[in-house]
């Protein structure tokens, strides 16, 4: 390691499991994980679940949740015994070196960010398809999404966490709404036959749910604010993982049950269903879910994007400039700023050329595949052998092979970012001689 590699002392305290103890309790951290996973699939993903499976979906939902507890277990065993604002590189750094560490850092800040214009752009057609407005005000709508809660993590996690409460309670209570709603609409006949495109279709599903499921890592760099990690962070995780299944779970069966098979698999799936279930409420059920599930997304995912950023410049993997409030309780406003600049450019990016949203999701979860790889072994180093997360991370080392496999050239962007942190590493290193020699 570098001298110019070397975190602070503060940063290795942290990372220990020494952070000073934070201001977020349960409830609000229950609240971010279950933001930040369940996410914007509720929007599109029944839909296109049923059309590639039909009512065989149903396993397919089920199968992604089991496979997704050992990945969400492992990384809670992380943050709960290494606290920090880096989150999965501070892992990554204490197990595998300052270089991967950057490497892990950049696949998630420049690479994940990729799905800042998904999400935006979900919001803003879902609105204009639920309120009947024109096309036009699709990016002036997404563009408002993305200000929102750029504004309240300029506040801090305190207040944007509190928010972050509500919007899940929320977001609960709708889909509880709909998943009732669609009871008496019900009709049996439309789970036969069981599985109309073969097991094949039910493999399509369950790399659909993939994207649900993910997001877990990103509440990592949110360790050090929770009171008492080591409690907190697990428990939280449970609950997420037990909100976000039954959530899936739920949603999935109602929409077979009043759509059928078929389902809809056209821009905004959800409003089919909600228009069935609830005539006359629907669009603006429709408008209220789209509002708090991309709002909840953002607010979750910005401050990590942030508190990432501190991190990377506290530890010279950015501009050290970038570095003021990297420490538990501090709010990363200089990073943040980077975030609003990133975000803000890679949307406008998305819609002055009107690109198509496969391509950034495919870059998104690329990324987020290659920092699940990295951050699953650096567990397999750092947890105790022999315990329940050690087998969690052995198991999820398997997963995201698995995973790297699918993604196949998709790793594209990842490789590119790898190179310029090896690079970054390489010139770092050569002026710290240089300076050593003079």
């Amino acid at each position: 390691m570098t001298t110019t590699d070397k975190p602070s002392a503060t940063a290795a305290a942290n990372a220990a499991g020494g952070a000073p103890a934070g201001r977020i309790g349960l409830a609000t951290a229950s609240a971010l994980y279950v933001a930040a996973v369940l996410g914007t699939g509720v929007l599109v993903l029944p839909g296109l679940a049923a059309d590639a499976a039909g009512p065989a979906s149903v396993l397919a939902v089920g199968a992604v949740l089991l496979l997704s507890i050992p990945l969400a277990g492992t990384f809670a065993a992380l943050a709960a015994r290494y606290p920090d604002a880096g989150g999965v590189a501070t892992f990554v750094r204490l197990a595998l070196g300052p270089t991967a560490a950057r490497a892990t850092g950049y696949w998630f800040f420049f690479g994940v960010g990729f799905g800042a214009p998904v999400v935006a752009a979900l919001g803003g057609q879902y609105l204009v398809a639920a309120l009947g407005i024109g096309e036009v005000f699709v990016p002036v709508i997404g563009f408002a999404f993305l200000a929102v809660p750029l504004a309240l993590a300029a506040f801090g996690l305190r207040v944007s966490g509190r928010v972050q409460f509500v919007l899940s309670a929320l977001l609960v209570v709708v889909v509880v709404g709909v998943v009732v709603s669609a009871v008496p609409k019900a009709t049996p006949a439309n789970f036969t036959p069981f599985l109309p495109h073969g097991w094949a279709g039910v493999g399509l599903a369950v790399s659909l749910f993939v994207w649900a499921f993910a997001g877990w890592e990103a509440v990592t760099h949110y360790a050090g604010e929770f009171r008492n990690p080591r409690r907190t962070i697990p428990i939280a995780t449970a609950i997420a993982v037990a909100v976000v299944g039954i959530a899936y779970l739920s949603l999935q069966i109602a929409t077979v049950a009043v759509l059928g098979g078929g389902g809809e698999s056209g821009s905004v799936p959800l409003i089919h269903l909600v228009s069935i279930t609830l005539p006359g409420f629907g669009p603006t059920a429709v408008a209220v879910i789209a509002a708090i599930v991309v709002i909840g997304v953002l607010n979750a995912y910005i401050p990590a994007f942030a508190n990432l950023g501190a991190a990377l410049g506290r530890d010279r993997q950015l501009p050290h400039w970038f570095a003021r409030g990297a420490e538990a309780g501090a709010v990363p406003r200089r990073a943040l700023g980077l975030v609003a600049v990133q975000m803000l450019v890679y949307t406008g990016i998305f819609f002055a050329f009107h690109l198509n949203l496969e391509t950034f999701i495919l870059v998104h979860t690329s990324s987020m595949v290659a920092v699940y790889a990295l951050g699953m072994v650096a567990a397999v180093k750092l947890l105790r052998p022999g315990t329940a997360g050690w087998v969690m991370a052995l198991i999820s080392v398997v997963l995201t092979v698995g995973l790297l496999v699918l993604a196949g050239w998709h790793l594209l962007v990842p490789a590119i970012l790898a190179v310029v942190a090896i690079a970054t590493t390489l010139i770092s290193k050569f002026r710290s001689r240089k300076r050593s020699h003079a």
